[in-house]
């Protein structure tokens, strides 16, 4: 290094480095904030700013393309705002093979970017998250909450630091009565614990919802949340893992094919969205004289919902759906709803129910260990 070139940093560099970075270590994966103690959360400067090419010719990374312009070494491009547990990480690997220029770059440009985004928010948009996953079957059902934060933006933001989870992990199995009674007691009462009073208090009056369980615990989710408050209901796809909504053709038709004689016979009502559920499963448990409704598409599968478009058109079509049984079999007859459906769909399922003027509703669970329908539980008729 030439005697003309040190490693002062300017002011100005410096208070730009701290902005973009909001003031957090760039080591991918450590994020903490570099202003206080993590221990003491005492207010002290745990900062360092790192080079990405060396200052030292023969430093883990070299000088690169600034070997012609050893002056600007010490620009914004050139430097990473890290914690001195994370610069020596870095500058430890003297080969620079496990944290190359590239790497370092690639971090401090998506950590950048992120606080970008994030504080380009309006502050209006912020939302209560809400974790909900229980056990389908043997397979327990855990929420990644950074899977469900990187969904939410640049739409929305979280309002706290931590999300509201409603999850639980009961010891019985989902083919017995217990199971229903257990789960659906502690999603009351923890919603009213944990929901409500943020309900109440609307500051902010939004929630993101992002749930994976059982169809009858999502609907009853929804059914509590009710379409009175703003939510925005996320639907998980598997391959890769994402909560995210694609930009998908809208165009999706729902179907509804009514019973054959619309008599007075107890209704029930088959949601074949995700896959297709025959008549027979139904009168199976119900018995012969049931009036089935079905509430279809063309090409039932587990992927079939996209984007948010159609996750709106679910809802105007099955409230209209919910508008027409009732009149046809009148508001104090109970139905009964197989569903078969993304779980987006059976959270808002819940929602669109309107206490006051739907049916009680029963509703049944696919148990693959009983290898039928079962009853699972109920909402309206004083099971609200």
């Amino acid at each position: 290094m030439t005697a003309d070139v040190t490693r002062y940093i300017k002011r100005e560099v410096e208070r730009e480095l701290w902005a973009r970075t909001a003031g957090r270590c760039q080591f991918q994966g450590c994020n903490q904030l570099v202003y206080k103690s993590p221990v003491t959360q005492e207010r002290v400067n745990l900062a360092e700013k790192a080079h990405i090419y060396s200052f030292s010719k023969d430093g883990p990374r070299g000088w690169g393309p600034f070997a012609t312009n050893k002056k600007a070494l010490n620009d914004l491009s050139n430097l990473l705002l890290v914690c001195h547990h994370c610069h020596a990480t870095i500058d430890q690997d003297r080969s620079g093979i496990r944290f190359p220029a590239k790497l370092l770059i690639d971090w401090k440009r998506q950590h950048e970017a992120r606080v970008r985004i994030v504080t380009e928010i309006n502050p209006n948009k912020k939302s209560h998250v809400i974790l909900y996953g229980g056990k389908i079957g043997e397979e327990a059902s855990p929420l990644q909450p950074d899977l469900a934060l990187e969904a939410m933006f640049p739409d929305w933001y979280p309002a706290e630091e931590e999300p509201l989870s409603l999850s639980m992990s009961c010891e019985h199995e989902d083919n017995t009565e217990q199971f229903w009674q257990t789960e659906a007691a502690h999603l009351r009462a923890i919603f009213e614990q944990q929901v409500r009073p943020r309900i109440k208090a609307a500051k902010p009056n939004h929630f993101s919802v992002f749930a994976r369980a059982n169809q009858p615990l999502l609907i009853l989710l929804g059914a509590l949340v009710t379409d009175k408050v703003p939510a925005e209901v996320y639907q998980l796809r598997r391959e890769p893992p994402s909560w995210q909504w694609k930009n998908a053709p809208e165009g999706l038709s729902f179907q509804v094919k009514p019973p054959a004689e619309q008599s007075q016979r107890p209704p029930a009502l088959i949601i074949s969205l995700s896959a297709k559920i025959n008549h027979d499963r139904v009168t199976a448990v119900l018995g012969a004289d049931t009036a089935i409704w079905e509430f279809t598409i063309d090409d039932c599968h587990n992927d079939f919902l996209q984007c948010r478009p159609q996750l709106s058109s679910f809802r105007e079509a099955v409230r209209k759906l919910m508008v027409a049984i009732t009149e046809v079999h009148g508001q104090a007859t109970p139905l009964s709803i197989f569903p078969a459906m993304p779980v987006a769909c059976a959270v808002e399922l819940g929602r669109v129910r309107m206490p006051k003027a739907d049916m009680p509703w029963i509703i049944f669970d696919q148990n693959n260990k009983l290898k039928r329908f079962m009853k699972a539980l109920e909402i309206g008729g004083g099971h609200e």
